[in-house]
């Protein structure tokens, strides 16, 4: 039996100081396989572009619009949610460079608010957040490739008992394996995986900007669109709130590199250039799609449309467009997909190398150097909520209160580590600290606040959902400590 650093000190402080950097020096010494670092900063800026850019910037544009009712307030809440996201990613920037361990925010919230804060994290991104983001992922995928006539046949049902599959089902649950192998078999793979396809996802974005915008004698098309409004917005305080939320939802995915940090070449450079390029590009190119589709519609035919980007380039195009769109739409799902399953499995790694959870989910390949129990259990999870069905979506709505309240707590570890660790080194100290991270905080809380609100019954089993991880904390605390 091998023995770390965590196996003889309990104190937050020192897991701040040690935690996985050694358990990784001390399993290194006696021949134990460990994560390797292989991405470089092109990877580590791909899984933060193509993680965020999913489905969401191709249809919440109806829903923005339906918030608030006229273009400069769609822009507004586009610009704000990109500027909240980029303080976010200004902040992890620092605590990813500060701490780039596998992990990311468990790392965080468990060197500075001790192990049961950290736990609860991992808890609740492994039971539910992450397979129900997979399976989520995964199913908006089979829905996208259902539009094409070749592929009518997903809603027919394979058995009806004793549950009903569909071949949508069935080819979601191959989705979701076949990313999850090529996690397996190694993070260079995954990595390169994810830059091919998402220079490939972003040529495509392009291209349906420029067919919006170079669709000559299309009736109703041209700049007088933007000055249009939507009468039935919600409008208000409420209503930009509601548009607020939806674009924060388009930009969400963005932490997940610092879940991947134990595996990123030079991270003190690359983890911040990443986060800060990556964010900014995204933020570059909504801006741009949206631009594109009001442009070729006026306000009303986007708030009235189930698929704004897709009727867009349809009548500029007709049908063969609204085709270009869904297959745009299917290669960044599969591109978020990747980068879902492959920042997912690393959070029960860290957990287990910390010995408050299974202790199977800390091995490491011998020969592919991945957290190959880890991407196996996550899938397996996610499997058995694309088995449930529909059911799995109203799982996966209870973890909305719980994400806003982690990235909260998260972020405010920065305040933390400049306080206890003053002298520490910090390859990249955050541009505007402390005034950037406390909006990021302040915002989260306010959404916080307006999520739970919203949707009392979900947020309360949210809640239950996260605190159910006490009592398991305790059993694998106690069972550290009798080791």
């Amino acid at each position: 039996m091998s023995y770390t650093a965590a196996d003889f000190f309990s104190d937050s402080d020192v897991y701040g100081q040690y935690g996985i950097a050694m358990a990784t020096v001390s399993d290194q010494r006696v021949g134990k396989a460990e994560l390797s670092r292989e991405l470089g900063v092109s990877h580590a800026t791909a899984v933060v572009v193509g993680t965020i850019i999913g489905s969401g910037i191709f249809l919440v544009p109806a829903e923005m619009m339906q918030a608030v009712g006229s273009a400069r307030l769609v822009y507004l809440a586009w610009i704000v949610g990109g500027l909240l996201s980029f303080f976010g990613a200004l902040t992890y920037a620092e605590l990813g460079a500060m701490k780039p361990y596998a992990g990311g925010e468990y790392v965080y919230v468990r060197d500075a608010y001790g192990p049961m804060a950290g736990f609860l994290y991992g808890w609740t991104w492994f039971v539910i957040a992450k397979p129900g983001s997979i399976a989520t992922v995964v199913t908006g995928l089979v829905r996208i490739l259902g539009t094409f006539s070749v592929f009518s046949f997903f809603s027919v049902k394979i058995i009806s008992s004793p549950l009903a599959v569909t071949w949508g089902q069935l080819v979601a649950i191959a989705a979701a394996v076949l990313i999850s192998f090529l996690n397996y078999i190694g993070i260079k793979k995954a990595g390169e995986f994810q830059l091919v396809f998402t220079l490939l996802k972003v040529a495509i974005i392009l291209g349906i900007v420029v067919i919006c915008f170079g669709g000559f004698g299309v009736a109703g098309r041209g700049w007088a669109n933007f000055a249009t409004s939507f009468s039935g917005a919600k409008a208000g305080m409420a209503g930009f709130m509601a548009a607020l939320v939806a674009a924060l939802w388009a930009y969400d995915g963005w932490n997940d590199l610092n879940m991947v940090a134990g595996e990123i070449k030079r991270p003190e450079r690359s983890i911040p250039i990443a986060l800060i390029a990556g964010v900014a590009i995204v933020g570059l190119l909504y801006v741009l799609v949206n631009a594109g589709v009001q442009y070729v519609m006026p306000a009303s035919a986007i708030a009235a449309s189930a698929r704004p980007a897709s009727d867009a380039v349809a009548a500029v195009m007709g049908h063969m467009g609204a085709s270009i769109v869904s297959f745009g739409m299917a290669i960044s799902m599969l591109v978020t997909l990747n980068g879902t399953i492959m920042s997912g499995a690393r959070v029960p790694f860290a957990m287990a190398r910390d010995r408050y959870f299974f202790r199977q989910l800390a091995d490491v390949h011998p020969r592919f150097h991945t957290p190959s129990a880890a991407i196996v259990v996550q899938a397996v999870l996610s499997i058995a909520l694309l088995l449930v069905g529909e059911n799995f979506r109203q799982l996966f709505s209870l973890t909305i209160f719980a994400e806003w309240l982690f990235y909260m707590i998260a972020g405010s570890t920065v305040f933390v580590f400049r306080r206890r660790e003053p002298q520490a080194a910090r390859p990249y100290r955050m541009w505007g600290y402390p005034a950037v991270p406390a909006l990021f905080v302040i915002t989260s809380a306010v959404l916080l606040y307006y999520t739970f609100t919203e949707n009392l019954v979900n947020s309360a089993v949210g809640v239950a959902v996260i605190l159910a991880g006490v009592p398991i904390f305790l059993y694998f605390a106690r069972k550290r400590e009798k080791s």
